[in-house]
């Protein structure tokens, strides 16, 4: 297991390596930069020049954008980020990695609520679906299944602002607190800011929670379909065992098996936010903060926020590996 462990992560460091280079060279071959927007209304209007400018992209060192510029600013970047230092964000004015460390939270608390929820629904709906094949129930979940995979995720966040915050009333459309709100800092001040948040973030935590049901109900459904049908679940029924402990013991177990390679996926979403729910609710997250960034050109927050992703992804994926091999003792990891 060890010496696994350790070969994992030797690749991941060439795979990270790779992403980085990937990722710097995309991020540089956009069309518009930081410098661009921020002074494109002051360019139009005359009181600043394009040299004034190209001065200012050279003093980033983002203005080369030849083949040769984007190497040296790669390189430049490397270094820096095998020093632990991600750089000056250009448009938050603090290093990336304060700006990450300072804004990943909230979307972790939302994330991690949104996904236990999504677990604890969408399992028993697939299971209930499989073992109902084909009856009212299970062509309700796929229902369920196809809106969850078919629905835009903010054709239907605006769908629910609409209804629930805007002909109702019922819920806040957006933010994380009431605009102008004050609150002191006594245990009752605090329980109502803590409140206030709570209200904010059910439409956004209900956005995600039913956007993400369809594939996993689809997947559960699917896995437990393929147990039931086996040898030794009919086996199991031959000996007299309850429909009931049939599936919930001995098909249960197995079901979650392949779905313990989900998690490699889940931890990068834990950590780095929804961006599109974020967008739209308008949460202070760093899915939102990293939308910004994207907007105007910030390379260097652009490379660290990816950057992060990237490791809880390989990080993510060494967990599931070492998970599989726990819940499932035929699967071997390899020397």
């Amino acid at each position: 297991m060890f010496k696994y462990i350790i070969k994992r992560l030797l690749i991941s460091l060439v795979v990270l390596l790779g992403v980085s280079i990937i990722i710097y060279t995309l991020v540089r071959m956009m069309p518009n930069d930081y410098i661009d927007t921020k002074f494109a209304t002051a360019l139009a209007q005359g009181t600043v020049t394009q040299e004034q400018i190209d001065a200012f992209k050279e003093s980033y060192g983002i203005g080369d954008k030849s083949f040769v510029g984007i190497c040296n600013g790669y390189f430049k970047w490397l270094g820096n980020m095998l020093r632990g230092d991600l750089g000056e964000s250009f448009k938050y004015n603090m290093p990336v990695t304060k700006v990450i460390a300072d804004n990943m939270w909230i979307s972790f608390s939302i994330a991690l609520v949104a996904t236990i929820l999504q677990f604890a629904i969408a399992i028993p709906l697939g299971i209930s679906s499989a073992t109902h094949q084909y009856s009212v129930r299970d062509y309700t979940v796929t229902v369920l299944t196809m809106i969850g995979l078919s629905l835009p995720t903010y054709f239907f966040a605006a769908i629910c602002i609409k209804i629930f915050a805007v002909n109702f009333g019922w819920l806040p459309t957006g933010g994380l607190v009431d605009a102008g709100a004050i609150y002191d800092t006594t245990f009752v001040g605090w329980l109502q800011k803590t409140g206030d948040m709570l209200k904010h973030l059910i439409l956004p935590i209900f956005v995600s929670v039913v956007l993400s049901l369809g594939s996993l109900m689809r997947y559960t459904r699917t896995n437990t379909l393929e147990v039931l049908n086996s040898d030794y679940i009919r086996t199991a029924r031959a000996k007299g065992l309850s429909e009931k402990k049939v599936v919930y013991v001995h098909a249960f177990r197995n079901t979650l098996i392949p779905l313990v390679t989900l998690l490699a996926g889940i931890l990068p979403s834990l950590f780095g936010g929804m961006m599109i729910t974020e967008q739209v609710f308008s949460i202070p997250g760093i899915g939102l903060k990293a939308y910004d960034a994207l907007k105007e050109g910030d390379v260097p927050f652009v490379m660290g926020y990816n950057m992060f992703l990237a490791v809880l992804t390989v990080i993510g994926t060494l967990f599931s590996d070492i998970m599989y091999s726990v819940v499932d003792p035929r699967v071997k990891l390899g020397k």
